[in-house]
Parts: C-alpha cells; sequence; structure tokens
C-alpha cells in the first residue's frame, strides 16, 4: 500500500505519469496516418448541367411552286431519358438545338403540314393538321429520333394523338413563354417565344393567337388596372355624397 501513498502525496509523480501518458498518446498518434475522406471522393459524378434557354430560330417550308406554306419562329429544348450504354441505367439528357447547324425541310398539303429539323444525328418532326370543318388546325404530331453519343442505338420517340399549338386558318400560334409539351414518357419538348402557322400563309405570319400562358400574363395588369378604376370611382362618389349633406346642413335665412 505504500508505494500508492507516496504516489498520491507526491505531486512530482503526478506531473511525471501525466507527461509519460501525454509522450505514450503523441508516440501513437505520429505512427497513425489518418485518412482523409473528401466530399469529392466519395461523391457520385457530376450529372451534365442543363442548359440555359435555347437561341430562337427561323424555319419555312416551300410547296411544290416554292411559295412559303409554313412558317415557324422558336427556341427548341429536348429532353431525352435512355438508357445509357456506359452504366446500364436510365439517365435524362437535356439538349439545345442550334439554329445555325439545323437544317429544315417538309411538305404542305391541304389539310396536314410537316416541318422537319436535322441537327447532327437529331431529326425532330412536326406533324400539323388542320380541321377544313372548323378551320382550326393544331400540332398532332411529334417524332424524334435520335442516337447519341451515350445511347445504345438509335432511338425513336413518337406520338401522333398530340393535341398542341391550336390556331385558326390565316392566323399564327404564338406562345412567348417556356411551354413544355410532353410527347412520351421518355421524351419531352420545351418551347421558348414560339410563333408558328402551318396554314394559309400570306407572304409573313398572321395575326397571332395567344397560347394560354401569355393571356394570364396579360390578365394580370388588366385586373389590377380595373380594380384601380373602381377604386377611383368609389372615391370621387363618397367625396361628391359628403359634399352633397355638407351643402344639405345649411339653411338660407
Amino acid at each position: 500500500m505504500s508505494p500508492i501513498i507516496r504516489k498520491q502525496n507526491t505531486p512530482s509523480g503526478a506531473i511525471f505519469s501525466l507527461l509519460l501518458a501525454l509522450s505514450i498518446h503523441q508516440t501513437l498518434t505520429a505512427d497513425v496516418t489518418p485518412t482523409v475522406v473528401t466530399p469529392e471522393t466519395n461523391s457520385p459524378p457530376a450529372s451534365p448541367a442543363t442548359p440555359g434557354p435555347p437561341e430562337k430560330g427561323t424555319y419555312n417550308v416551300t410547296n411544290a411552286t416554292d411559295v412559303v406554306c409554313l412558317l415557324a419562329r422558336m427556341g427548341l429544348q429536348l429532353k431525352i431519358n435512355f438508357i445509357s450504354s456506359s452504366s446500364g441505367k436510365t439517365v435524362q439528357e437535356v439538349l439545345n438545338l442550334h439554329p445555325s447547324l439545323v437544317k429544315s425541310s417538309g411538305s404542305c398539303d391541304p389539310d396536314s403540314a410537316t416541318l422537319i429539323l436535322t441537327e447532327d444525328n437529331i431529326t425532330l418532326t412536326f406533324s400539323f393538321s388542320l380541321n377544313s370543318t372548323s378551320d382550326k388546325y393544331h400540332l398532332s404530331g411529334l417524332e424524334l429520333s435520335a442516337a447519341l453519343p451515350n445511347m445504345t442505338k438509335r432511338t425513336v420517340f413518337r406520338n401522333t394523338t398530340l393535341n398542341y399549338m391550336v390556331g385558326t386558318l390565316g392566323h399564327s400560334y404564338m406562345c412567348q413563354k417556356e411551354k413544355s409539351l410532353s410527347v412520351t414518357q421518355d421524351f419531352s419538348l420545351n418551347t421558348f417565344q414560339l410563333q408558328v402557322q402551318p396554314f394559309g400563309v400570306n407572304g409573313d405570319f398572321g395575326a397571332a393567337e395567344e397560347c394560354d400562358l401569355d393571356e394570364d400574363d396579360m390578365l394580370i395588369p388588366i385586373i389590377v388596372g380595373a380594380a384601380l378604376a373602381v377604386l377611383v370611382l368609389i372615391v370621387i362618389l363618397a367625396y361628391l355624397i359628403g359634399r352633397n349633406r355638407s351643402h344639405a346642413g345649411y339653411q338660407t335665412i
């Protein structure tokens, strides 16, 4: 028991023990090289950045007599899901069409019109239909044929039962806002600053019929203006009523 009593009553012994423990701890930690895992080494590969709004391009189709029968002005962005050849997993690509690289073609018939846009290994086909009874047209079909570098093979996405871009014969359809057109489960088309006229072209775009998104933007200032006009009218009426009552309070002697 005496060694324990001496260790407790001798300050130098406690200090020596503390220094010895620190020395051992430093020796052990110096021999062990810590492994630092940075976020970069463990994080999955970054997905491709989504491009900004696409550049607006102007396209047209001519008939057999070399007269323009379809006009289109728009920015186009493709959103495609497919199985990657490198990973075997479903990935998504968002691509802009570049007007300077796009070649346009197509055809016009009395009740149908087609616009075909081709850029490298991508071909996008618009199909429009005209109802001769109602003089209304619409985008009835979209087809995308693509062979991207990471695709296992060329893939075709097609839908022939669409009802987008509804307009009147002789008028153009316009949608300045970004609008997403769902085509298939794995393909959608985003349009920007779009104006198209597939029938009844007379040299240039006819009067524009705006989409719901553009009409909503115009509706808000109209509602605000109407509310302000009503408020001003209420103030004027209140003033006139108050003025008449004040005059009625006086009697002529």
